[in-house]
């Protein structure tokens, strides 16, 4: 599509009073969260000359992050985005100037995974950016298509940039630079972003006790079926990122061009973050629940080209085309899930939902960069390149098993058109597909379920 339609498109999004302000801000909060692996591997493998030691400290951060992540994201359902936003930023700068100053002063190593477990409670600007997209445009779906995929790109413009900027700091003034310079930034975004109260969503009415829908309101958004699927797809889809990551790292250093692999993951989120602007300017045709299996598919297709090219032992060249290939297919199933999560959950645990899957895609990444470096150690370069294909495999096959919780409300009757519901969804709406019906369909959603 011309420039000048992708222009004009995303020009009448920010449209909106307020909507360049917000996402300005979050950018620099999100810039911030891409920063921090990098920033604390460089200055605990610098000050302490571990990179065990910086593994540990990370792994700690990670682990409890995608426990606290929800958390912050049910207090911003209850009590709204500024008045959690704030108390969580301040907090979040007491445990990082903890890390720093021990670093500096030779504090034993426990006191530094102290502090990494604290630095959690840092607040999700990307959900909280979409549940204001989703307020916005509440009563126009095409725009929320719009401004998903759009924010799908802005993540993957910070996953380029975010590690490139904290080596740059770190190398080039101190070791301490990188994190200094995150923390700043996640501070100053972050208070920066709640100042925006005019896109603030209200806060939903209570539900009354004893009404329908208030014990699931009450509960865990896991209760809904279909953000269960959701969560164990993104997990599965981390598993892609971390294996794709170390892998490439691996493959780079066989071949004697480590310093390339940073430009090597660059292209692949180039792929992604090109795929979801234009992914936005296509009018949705189907419902989201369709689309995104379609995502998942595409997924395992493009991810058998870097498998291809590093059992083929191919240059850096060829296996950056493959990479930047295999990105093209991230961003609209990442768009299409972000979508679902939204219309399967009430509006009163949109951000809760939402950090729950980014809390799936951080605890995979994890795995998957666990597995790719033992594959790394063992087998030949671009072996592990089967990781990330077979982890979207298993993507495919959650969704495909429960693919009828992901059937949204309205989508019967126009595809993709549906808008955020005020209820939690039903297992009820999602069974008018035939083909749903059959026993292998539902023997593999059973044993696929109780497995995982």
């Amino acid at each position: 599509m011309p420039s000048r339609a992708l222009l004009t498109s995303y020009r009448r999004l920010f449209a909106a009073p307020g909507a360049v302000a917000f996402t300005l801000t979050g950018l620099l909060g999100r810039l911030a969260l891409s920063m921090n692996g990098v920033a604390l591997v460089v200055l605990l493998s610098e000050r302490r000359g571990s990179y065990g030691l910086a593994g540990a400290v990370s792994a700690t951060g990670l682990v409890t992050g995608a426990i606290g992540m929800p958390l912050i994201g049910r207090l911003v359902d209850r009590y709204g985005q500024a008045r959690v936003t704030v108390p969580a930023a301040l907090y979040n700068a007491v445990p990082l100037t903890g890390l720093l100053l021990g670093v500096r002063l030779g504090a034993p190593d426990w006191t530094l995974l102290l502090c990494s477990a604290a630095w959690a409670a840092a607040p999700n600007l990307g959900g909280m950016a979409r549940s204001r997209w989703a307020h916005l445009h509440r009563d126009d779906p095409a725009a929320r298509h719009l401004a998903n995929s759009f924010e799908q790109a802005l993540d993957e413009l910070c996953f380029m940039a975010g590690p490139v900027l904290a080596m740059v700091l770190c190398t080039t003034f101190a070791p301490e630079a990188g994190l200094i310079t995150a923390g700043a930034l996640g501070t100053t975004g972050a208070l920066l972003f709640a100042a925006q109260r005019r896109t603030e969503p209200p806060l939903p009415p209570p539900v009354p006790a004893g009404s329908v829908g208030s014990a699931d309101s009450a509960g865990s958004p896991l209760r809904v079926p279909g953000l269960r699927v959701l969560v164990l797809t993104f997990l599965a889809t981390g598993m892609v990122f971390g294996a794709t990551e170390i892998t490439t790292v691996a493959y780079a250093d066989a071949l004697g061009h480590k310093a390339s692999a940073g430009l090597l993951l660059a292209l692949v989120a180039a792929g992604s973050c090109l795929a979801g602007l234009l992914f936005g300017l296509l009018a949705p045709r189907r419902a989201p629940g369709p689309r995104f299996l379609l995502g998942a598919t595409a997924m395992v297709v493009v991810l058998l080209l870097p498998l291809a090219a590093g059992l083929g032992g191919a240059g850096l060249g060829l296996l950056g085309v493959a990479l930047f290939a295999a990105g093209t297919a991230t961003a609209p199933t990442m768009v299409t899930g972000m979508t679902l999560v939204q219309e399967l959950l009430p509006r009163r645990q949109f951000n809760e939902g939402m950090a729950m899957a980014v809390s799936g895609i951080v605890v995979g990444i994890s795995a998957g960069a666990a597995l790719a470096g033992a594959v790394a150690e063992r087998a030949a370069p671009g072996t592990g390149y089967a990781l990330p294909a077979a982890a979207a495999g298993l993507a495919l096959l959650i969704a495909l098993a429960g693919r009828r919780h992901l059937a949204t409300p309205g989508a019967a009757t126009t595809g993709g058109a549906s808008g955020p519901v005020s209820n939690g969804a039903s297992d009820g709406a999602s069974g008018a597909s035939g083909a749903a019906g059959s026993a292998a369909a539902d023997n593999s959603e059973r044993i696929v379920s109780a497995s995982l």
